[in-house]
């Protein structure tokens, strides 16, 4: 399988609703809980391999609802600066996402941040690459990412990436032969950021040359590609 390197550009908008659900229907109702602060639960962790969406759901999580909203949520990174796991007591949503990449100083400050959050009945979202029980963390800030409910977060299958593809398609206008959508499965990277990506820049070739979306287009786009 020959794997196309991307560039991916400026970073997309993400959104709860272009979510693709795919077998995570009961997480994603979660998050829409946590975005609109109704949620029981005020801690939630979500793990699954590279590609699934878990950072999708938090930056989405981030600018959810009202400019409100978004301003009382804020979105952490492993590298973020130390004042982002300070508490604030204007933001009751924190989104830590990564937490397999924690550095030891970043542990302290997120064990600290939990404790936090708890006390002053804030809500926060974690998300990492594994469960929290075999999370490469220290051990009270592993028990701490157990806290609430821990979600697995699917990738799609190939049927559903293939109608999520044609859906995007189908949005933009494109009408793509067939045979495009099996070929970008078989023969690209197969996390759908990668593949909307391609979708977009053959959706520029298109119309730069003036031709529709077919195998051959697509053969030759990936040949233009690869020259430059």
């Amino acid at each position: 399988m020959k794997q196309l390197v991307l560039d991916l550009g400026a970073e997309p908008t993400h959104s709860l609703a272009s979510f693709e659900v795919g077998q995570n229907a009961e997480a994603a109702a979660l998050m829409k809980q946590f975005a609109s602060r109704t949620s029981r639960e005020h801690f939630a962790y979500l793990w699954g391999a590279v590609g699934v969406g878990k950072s999708h759901l938090l930056k989405a999580l981030a600018s959810a609802g009202s400019e409100e909203e978004q301003l009382r949520a804020r979105y952490i990174s492993p590298f973020s600066i130390e004042s982002e796991f300070v508490y604030s007591p204007d933001v009751d949503l924190y989104l830590l996402d990564d937490c397999e990449k924690l550095s030891p100083l970043a542990q302290i400050d997120a064990f600290a941040l939990f404790n936090e959050i708890r006390a002053n009945h804030a809500f926060m979202v974690c998300s990492g690459n594994v469960a929290p029980a075999v999370l490469p963390v220290r051990e009270d800030l592993r028990t701490r990412m157990g806290w609430g409910l821990i979600y697995q977060i699917h990738g799609l299958t190939d049927e559903e990436k293939s109608a999520a593809l044609a859906a995007a398609a189908a949005a933009r206008g494109l009408t793509l032969s067939a045979g495009v959508i099996p070929y970008l499965l078989s023969h690209f990277q197969r996390d759908m950021r990668s593949l909307s990506t391609i979708l977009d820049s053959l959706d520029q070739y298109s119309l730069e040359t003036q031709r529709p979306i077919t195998l051959p287009l697509l053969r030759e786009w990936l040949q233009a590609e690869a020259k430059e």
